[in-house]
């Protein structure tokens, strides 16, 4: 990994209908160092974050002109400063109109990766911190944070560039609770939904789901396993779900045979690459539920093995109790016999 190209913005918006502050920093060029190491943990937080949301630019450049911009960058028209120039220049406009307080800053990395370049825009958070001055008077100060990311991007510029291959070159952590500064980030990224993750996960987990009904009874827990597992994986990498790269995991032996299997049984895109939710995969290994006081989760591999459901009586049975909870209901059963 290599940083092009880096700089940052401070923007702040502390009284709603007065003109928004920024100040820029210097646009560096290859900055190595501390800035590697902080655009690292970056993309760290970036890639485990849940809930992405998948798509590309906005067709209106007009509302929409950082895809124009970061195009007159990429063909030289521009500098990487006169880009950010502008992009800066707009988000102070945008924050000029936020109805809620703001403060942040804006980093906009170009990162040249071994097989491909990607460009981020970051909204880096501040925690409050406590040192002592060089006269040993205690002080307050802001430090940046390491461990919160609720609003960034990531563009894909081979694939931007070559539409016919993708339409979702675009991944956006969006979170909730960013409120109206959240949403002019989305306007500053010019940035338009075309993936429906809830539809794509239901549609993996149905086609999962049916593939392991047809393989051999001993066989079904291991497909379920092995596709939350590259599920898991790919979510930690911040990629997409293959699904020709799960078929060939899942069977090495006959790497093609889930993937026509779910060509003929599911509603597959034609890129054939699914979003799904890892959250809500993890159905496929784990059954939970809560509720009336009750929380319950344990593997499906102990469906009929150490807990036993009874479909007309609606009864739990569980053998088998991990130690820990069973420790706690003697130890509860105990106090309540004292």
């Amino acid at each position: 990994m290599a940083i092009k190209h880096l700089r940052t913005a401070f923007a702040s918006q502390y009284q709603p209908g007065q003109p928004a502050r920024l100040v820029a920093g210097e646009a560096l060029q290859e900055p190595g160092g501390d800035y590697e190491a902080l655009h690292k943990q970056m993309k760290r937080l970036f890639n485990s974050k849940p809930g992405k949301k998948y798509g590309r630019f906005s067709d209106d450049i007009g509302e929409g002109p950082f895809s124009a911009w970061l195009k007159d960058y990429l063909e030289e028209k521009q500098t990487f400063a006169a880009m950010t120039d502008r992009l800066f220049g707009q988000w102070q406009e945008l924050l000029n109109g936020s109805q809620e307080e703001f403060d942040g800053h804006l980093m906009v990395v170009h990162d040249a990766l071994a097989d491909s370049e990607v460009v981020y825009l970051f909204i880096l958070e501040t925690d409050g911190a406590m040192r002592f001055d060089g006269s040993q008077k205690l002080d307050s100060t802001d430090v940046l944070s390491l461990s919160r990311l609720n609003l960034a991007v990531r563009i894909e510029l081979d694939e931007w560039r070559n539409e016919n291959t993708s339409d979702n070159y675009m991944t956006v952590v969006h979170a909730r609770g960013t409120g109206d500064p959240g949403e002019l980030f989305l306007r500053l990224c010019a940035f338009t939904n075309s993936v429906d993750v809830e539809k794509e996960t239901m549609t993996f987990l149905d086609a999962v789901e049916a593939f392991a009904k047809s393989s051999e009874p001993e066989k079904a827990g291991e497909v379920r396993a092995k596709a939350y597992e590259f599920c898991k994986d790919q979510h930690a990498l911040g990629e997409p779900v293959a699904i020709e790269a799960l078929s060939n995991y899942l069977d090495e032996s006959q790497p093609e045979r889930f993937k026509e299997f779910a060509s003929k049984n599911a509603e597959m895109p034609e890129t054939g690459v699914l979003h799904p939710d890892h959250r809500k995969v993890k159905k496929l290994v784990r059954i939970a539920g809560s509720g009336g006081g009750m929380s319950v989760s344990f593997s499906s591999d102990l469906v009929n093995q150490a807990v036993y459901y009874d479909r007309d009586k609606d009864a739990l049975t569980i053998t088998r109790l991990p130690k820990a909870l069973r420790e706690q209901l003697q130890r509860y059963l105990e106090a309540r016999e004292d």
